[in-house]
């Protein structure tokens, strides 16, 4: 199976060179020329394989220029007990009536990058190995919250790469901040921008396809590459725990194989939810993909319209890793519904790029809203679903969990639709304890983020994971604020090249 890229479908090359190269040289994303099939049989034998086993067959449907050794070699790394806090690697819990929640936050750093960015380090050096590139690596990544520290703990210390995350300096929540400040390894390097995420991924691109950037460090024997999933590298492992999870729901005879499921995602990027696509596309009974989005609706907005406009404004929200307007993975699935159409898809990144806006076709349009349903919540109707939730179920959920089960409600309350129903949990309630006790207790608490931890202990009865309990103790090695317009100079300098 070969790659091509999202604005050059003449580009072909294999899976091994789209998850060294990252990004493609046009600015485009690499997407698989088909989508390979998951048949009932192959999906009931899955049922009884543990998670790096099932990962070993999602993976060698996308990845066929690596072999069954390679793919068994990172899976086997990635997902065990030693990196993640349970067996099963992504929990599945029956939270309420026809929704059943899939935990995807046991790993390092407590939320569902781990999932991907706990294998991403040995797909990338497998990658570089199989075509033969001997440069140094240099992995730059712009991060909402959660993915600049999962990638840095996925990075920290792999031989003959060096990983630089950018975060918005206001944009994350204290305990991710103090999560990626402390962070250690000597390969790392963390640095705040004034602005928001959208001005650290634009910067990030701007750097990753400036072609003066990329002779220089080719002449200091370096190239790039990225951890973000833009990097399909990061996005099939997403696909692997839908796949996974369905399974799972059969096997605990939540469903019988066969059985038509939805699944929630909450998201901002749209990489969690197009894997869920890929997933339903290779064959998994998946019926509606409901897309949940904080205040910062513009992809709830591009759903129901078919207008994509970045033009308004930007909240802070207590959801943080959300609050995005310009989704990169859409890309992907514009591509796939166009027919790939790389023509159309330079018209309107392009027009996103000048103007911040572009609208489909109807035809489009028609396509997205058959398998997509777009739905959003405000910051007091989060914490009220966190509170309701906890009340009635005894599950405390962390900020943007509580944005897709609120969006959920929402769909039934709509539709009526009673259909089996996943709903994907992407961080644990720690991360935002202040959030998540105001929800609980109804005022902000004044104590610091530490104690905000143990008092969230004793109300929720969740364990504290072991990686935020450390982090008290851990020295602030990173703390340097630049704006956007400076972050190339910035690079160049901490890699020891001239601008």
């Amino acid at each position: 199976m070969y790659y091509k890229s999202t604005r050059d479908s003449s580009l072909q090359v294999t899976s091994a060179a789209a998850i060294a190269q990252g990004i493609s040289a046009d600015g485009g994303l690499f997407i698989p020329s088909e989508i390979p099939t998951i048949t009932m049989d192959e999906l009931k034998a899955l049922a009884d394989m543990s998670y790096a086993e099932r990962a070993n067959i999602v993976f060698g449907k996308f990845l066929t220029d690596f072999t069954p050794e390679e793919i068994s070699y990172c899976t086997s790394n990635a997902y065990s007990t030693k990196n993640f806090e349970t067996e099963n690697i992504a929990e599945l819990t029956k939270a309420f009536d026809n929704a059943n929640i899939l935990e995807l936050w046991h790993g390092p750093t407590c939320a569902f990058k781990d999932m991907a960015l706990q294998i991403l380090p040995y797909l990338l050096t497998t990658s570089l190995k199989k075509n033969g590139e001997d440069k140094k690596v240099v992995i730059l990544v712009a991060t909402s919250g959660d993915t600049g520290k999962a990638a840095l703990e996925g990075f920290k210390d792999v031989e003959g790469t060096e990983i630089m995350v950018f975060y918005p300096d206001h944009g994350v929540s204290s305990m991710q901040k103090r999560q990626m400040a402390t962070q250690e390894g000597g390969n790392v390097g963390v640095c705040a921008i004034e602005g928001n995420f959208d001005d650290c991924q634009n910067g990030v691109k701007m750097i990753f396809t400036d072609n003066a950037v990329k002779e220089k460090l080719a002449k200091a024997g370096k190239m790039f590459s990225s951890a973000n999933s833009i990097n399909w590298g990061r996005l099939a492992p997403q696909i692997v725990y839908y796949v996974s999870a369905y399974a799972e729901m059969a096997k605990k005879g939540e469903i019988q194989f066969g059985d038509v499921i939805n699944v929630v995602v909450p998201t901002g990027n749209f990489g969690n939810i197009l894997a869920a696509y890929y997933a339903k596309n290779m064959g998994v009974p998946i019926g509606k993909l409901i897309c949940a989005s904080n205040i910062n609706k513009v992809l709830t907005d591009f759903i129901e319209t078919g207008i994509y406009d970045r033009n308004r404004d930007f909240y802070a929200t207590c959801s943080p890793s959300m609050d995005i307007l310009i989704s990169s993975n859409l890309e992907r699935l514009l591509y796939i519904l166009t027919g790939g159409d790389d023509a159309q898809i330079r018209e309107w990144f392009g027009k996103l790029s000048k103007e911040g806006k572009y609208e489909v076709t109807d035809e489009i349009k028609a396509k997205l809203q058959a398998d997509f349903v777009g739905g959003f919540c405000d910051d007091a109707e989060t914490k009220k679903t966190i509170h309701d939730f906890k009340e009635k179920y005894g599950y405390t959920c962390d900020t943007h969990t509580a944005v897709a089960v609120k969006v959920y409600l929402d769909y039934i309350a709509k539709t009526g639709d009673t259909t089996k129903t996943l709903i994907a949990s992407t961080a644990s309630p720690y991360k935002f304890s202040a959030s998540v006790l105001e929800a609980i207790e109804g005022q902000a608490s004044a104590a610091d983020e530490y104690e905000q931890v143990a008092h969230l202990a004793e109300v929720s009865g969740l364990p504290v994971p072991q990686s935020l309990a450390e982090l008290k103790n851990k020295p602030v090695r990173f703390s340097e604020v630049i704006t956007k317009e400076t972050m190339e100079s910035y690079v160049l300098k901490k890699l020891g090249i001239e601008a």
